[in-house]
């Protein structure tokens, strides 16, 4: 590869980062004008009485481990719901980026990559659907916690086995 072509290259990876960005900043900011003006929620509000709701607990069913977690979990649900919302909308939106990237032809470790991000928001969406957008209770904050450690653990497999699969098809 050429100088132009790896200047090319980083060119247009770069522009990935800053559309990434930009949409990020897109997603937030309507999570937080849906939930104000839509659901009449003051999620910045709830957001700091979540953070200050924290304590040291025992982890249910161990005798050793204690991590910070909600005092009361169940009272933060529209906290867990922008969370589910943005995790899914970052999860299809990485549907998008991946698409893009093949038209764009990047580099295998990029495609690798946001397969991998791609899943790991989906599957966040779907945990945190099932453990923390009903009634939560200290013990389903760590199984969520627990859930999410063991998914990317996953989604560093999938990545390695997209680049393993890839290199496999070129020889």
């Amino acid at each position: 590869m050429n100088k132009s072509s790896k200047r090319s290259v980083k060119y247009g990876e770069g522009i990935f980062s800053v559309i990434s960005l930009g949409f990020f900043f897109i997603v937030v900011g309507a999570i937080f004008v849906y939930t104000t003006f839509v659901q009449e929620v003051d999620l910045f509000g709830d957001i700091i009485a979540f953070f200050r709701d924290f304590e040291i607990v025992k982890v249910p069913n161990t005798e050793v481990f204690l991590l910070p977690a909600p005092k009361s979990p169940d009272i933060h649900l529209s906290v867990y719901s922008a969370a589910l919302q943005f995790s899914l909308i970052w999860g299809l939106y990485q549907i998008a980026v991946l698409a893009l990237r093949f038209v764009a032809r990047s580099p295998l470790k990029k495609k690798a990559e946001t397969v991998s991000n791609t899943f790991s928001w989906l599957a966040t969406s779907y945990v945190i659907s099932i453990f923390l957008n009903e009634a939560t209770t200290t013990t389903k904050w760590f199984e969520f916690w627990a859930i999410t450690i063991l998914l990317i653990g996953v989604s560093l497999i999938i990545r390695a086995a997209v680049l393993a699969a890839a290199r496999l098809s070129q020889h």
